[in-house]
């Protein structure tokens, strides 16, 4: 993997830059849609490719690992082949998603043991198994197995965590030195800073993700439930002193105003279900604000979703009509929404490039941020 730094904003930290993988160029900054289980969910591979047009995805290693399972992929010649997806994939470490079942693991230093959420069997996660199915499912970009702590968290277990995610970090690297990959092609693997919302703790896990001289780096354990403005002040010091020259991945998040937040101070690459998820509620983002489709106010509007014409969805179905098919329960209701979604998300971040480029970001980003904090 090679990271080429193009441009620095004058004006706050974001940056331009350009990932190359042998699936391809990933222009930065840049938003990951989810597709957790091989499937961005509603959306056809076309569509994602043609409309959506993104660069890279993101896979879940948890959900991929209990369905369908390591040896279909494997003979599937990999997650890109299963799913026909040509361009770049990353595959999380289920580290989060272990985390987010919390009544059904027990962590310790070994590892984690879990009980799936399919059929209750028991599995257990070590750094260096995770590292194997990781080089199954075959992703282009792969991630360390880290705890991610909840929200709000005492600074004893932060601190303990944070530990044992670092050590788990040693033991990622020694064993994937002993993987070969599968498919002949690279995987570049990301470790991920930690240390909740205390200051120190993110400064000293920072400075031990970066030391371990990795070629990219991620923020992990944010986005969990913690107000926007530590969320802000977590990352500016991590971005501080992660290496200038490799990209920054910050996990999970989120809004459009979060993404274009988190832009401003140097993040490169953002991935959340939060367009996906709701747009089968019945919320569509825009540049204007948000639209909640549900509501009664838009079952006589006839004008186009979204005038920008971002994706085909915009222009091809008017407000009133669905707003019709999510009363009448129908799923194209959901998918128009999903592209529309996704659509408008990887416009968000394109058009941050640009002004990035131009050297106007601050005063696009200032603007951005207030039309969209507007319901419509």
């Amino acid at each position: 993997m090679k990271f080429d730094l193009l441009q620095k904003d004058p004006q706050t930290k974001a940056r331009a830059g350009s990932i190359t993988t042998d699936h391809g160029v990933i222009e930065t900054p840049i938003f990951m849609p989810v597709g957790t289980v091989a499937s961005v969910k509603g959306v056809h591979q076309r569509e994602l490719k043609e409309d959506i047009n993104p660069d890279i995805i993101l896979g879940n290693t948890y959900h991929l690992y209990l369905r369908p399972q390591m040896e279909i992929l494997e003979k599937a010649g990999g997650l890109h082949k299963f799913m026909n997806w040509d361009r770049n994939i990353l595959t999380d470490s289920g580290g989060y998603q272990v985390y987010s079942l919390s009544a059904n693991r027990k962590i310790k230093e070994e590892g984690v043991k879990f009980k799936s959420h399919i059929d209750g069997s028991f599995h257990f996660f070590t750094p260096e198994n995770v590292m194997e199915i990781q080089r199954t499912i075959g992703a282009d970009i792969i991630m360390a197995f880290d705890e991610c702590t909840p929200y709000p968290c005492d600074y004893r277990y932060a601190q303990r965590s944070m530990k044992m995610t670092h050590r788990w970090l040693d033991r990622c690297v020694s064993h994937l030195e002993t993987v070969p990959v599968k498919y002949g092609y690279d995987q570049a693997f990301f470790p991920i800073v930690q240390g909740s919302c205390y200051k120190d703790l993110r400064q000293q896990s920072a400075e031990y993700i970066a030391n371990s001289n990795q070629v990219g780096n991620a923020i992990g354990g944010l986005s969990v439930g913690e107000p926007a403005e530590e969320m802000y002040a977590m990352t500016e010091i991590v971005c501080e002193i992660l290496p200038e020259d490799k990209p920054r991945y910050l996990m999970g998040v989120g809004t459009p105003i979060n993404i274009l937040e988190n832009i401003a101070l140097g993040v490169d690459m953002f991935d959340c279900v939060m367009p996906t998820r709701n747009a089968r509620n019945g919320m569509l983002f825009t540049a204007n604000g948000t639209i909640n489709i549900k509501n009664k106010k838009w079952a006589d509007d006839f004008s186009p979703i979204d005038e920008m014409a971002i994706t085909y969805v915009d222009t091809e179905y008017t407000k009133a009509y669905l707003r019709h098919l999510f009363a009448a329960n129908e799923y194209l209701g959901k998918q128009i929404a999903t592209i529309h979604n996704l659509g408008f998300y990887m416009w968000l971040v394109r058009e941050a490039r640009k002004h990035i480029l131009a050297g106007d970001f601050r005063t696009w980003k200032e603007m951005m941020v207030r039309n969209m904090s507007q319901r419509l």
